[in-house]
């Protein structure tokens, strides 16, 4: 059986990051919605989508990426930080993070081929 949690790392991360980011969870209104979309009867009968509103903002967030609610909530949550990230600093702090891991792993990979070209010119 799958666990349909998130772990309890990434609720406490998105709780810290909820707090820096001034968030509380009474300037939330929550809401389940019918889920639409692939999955049939099963979906389309349960109110498994999170609809998220921030009311000093008026953001509202929709989720319906996983089947069970808690997941949804989180992913919710999670979506409404990036967006208020995204209108606060213009950026999203770990999308920018992970830019900047790839680039240093593209630049790490081109260095290894070109000595690896290099090592094989060299050898005939």
């Amino acid at each position: 059986m799958t666990n349909n949690l998130p772990t309890v790392k990434k609720i406490q991360a998105l709780e810290k990051r909820m707090h820096l980011l001034n968030i509380k969870e009474s300037d939330i209104q929550e809401q389940f919605i019918l889920g639409s979309g692939k999955g049939g009867q099963a979906v389309n009968k349960t109110h498994n989508a999170v609809l998220l509103k921030h009311i000093p903002s008026g953001i509202c967030i929709k989720s319906q990426k996983s089947r069970s609610r808690e997941l949804n909530r989180f992913y919710a949550r999670r979506q409404l930080c990036d967006a208020l990230e995204l209108k606060k600093t213009g950026i999203v702090q770990y999308k920018q993070d992970n830019a900047s891991k790839l680039k240093k792993q593209k630049s790490r990979r081109k260095r290894r081929s070109s000595s690896r070209i290099v090592r094989v010119e060299g050898n005939e």
